[in-house]
């Protein structure tokens, strides 16, 4: 990461979320919210934030879970026989504080997106809180089951846009869980783009291409 590129760690005062904040143009005109995989920090998305349109305001934001030094995560997940275990209550927590944030700042169209655990947040605050966002992107990641009680009505979710990529070759999360992704928001009425490639548990070049690509529409770009 640049750091001329992105302001210091700041700490948003309603949430208490961290983040990074890409120097940019004023006024912008969209915002991209950016969340990070288990294990990792704000600062893992910096390559795909370089890329976005200088009109949008990116925020690159740090999981509140610390798991060691750099490292953080949005809820505790342990992978077993029958798939992750997620710990719900922290899970709920984060997605509480991600919709805080986002409704704190100024209103602009923004989209949220997010690499594995990232993804799954992002979701998480598209299918919940529709009126916060325009659009999600699950790069690699999967809609948590534990979400069902808390997603909006299909009306609320009619201008909604999801942004859904996974690499069939993913040993941490398989491909199935794309495919349910789809189903689901199938079922939702969402509008969606789905890309799978060959590869595995990665943010690769051509997913960030049809990602950037697919960004301007929810954004109005």
């Amino acid at each position: 990461m640049s750091e001329s590129s992105y302001s210091v760690l700041y700490q948003d005062p309603l949430s208490h979320l961290k983040f990074r904040q890409r120097h940019g143009q004023v006024p912008a005109q969209a915002r991209l919210v950016l969340l990070h995989g288990v294990g990792g920090n704000e600062t893992n998305l910096a390559g795909l934030a370089e890329a976005v349109d200088p009109r949008v305001e990116v925020l690159l934001v740090q999981g509140p879970l610390n798991l060691g030094p750099a490292q953080f995560a949005w809820f505790p997940v342990r992978f077993g026989a029958n798939g992750p275990q997620i710990d719900e209550a922290h899970a709920e927590r984060s997605r509480r504080l991600l919709i805080d944030f986002i409704e704190a700042r100024t209103t602009l169209p923004t989209v949220i997106a997010g690499f594995s655990q990232g993804g799954i947040m992002s979701a998480s605050v598209g299918l919940s809180a529709p009126q916060a966002v325009n659009g999600f992107g699950l790069l690699s990641g999967r809609i948590l089951p534990e979400l069902a009680p808390h997603i909006a009505s299909t009306e609320a979710l009619g201008n909604l846009q999801a942004f859904v990529a996974h690499g069939c070759f993913d040993d941490k999360l398989p491909l199935h869980w794309a495919e349910r992704a789809e189903q689901w928001l199938e079922a939702l009425q969402v509008r969606q783009q789905v890309h799978i490639y060959e590869c595995g548990h990665e943010l690769i070049a051509q997913e960030a291409t049809d990602f950037l690509r697919w960004l301007a529409g929810p954004l109005g770009l």
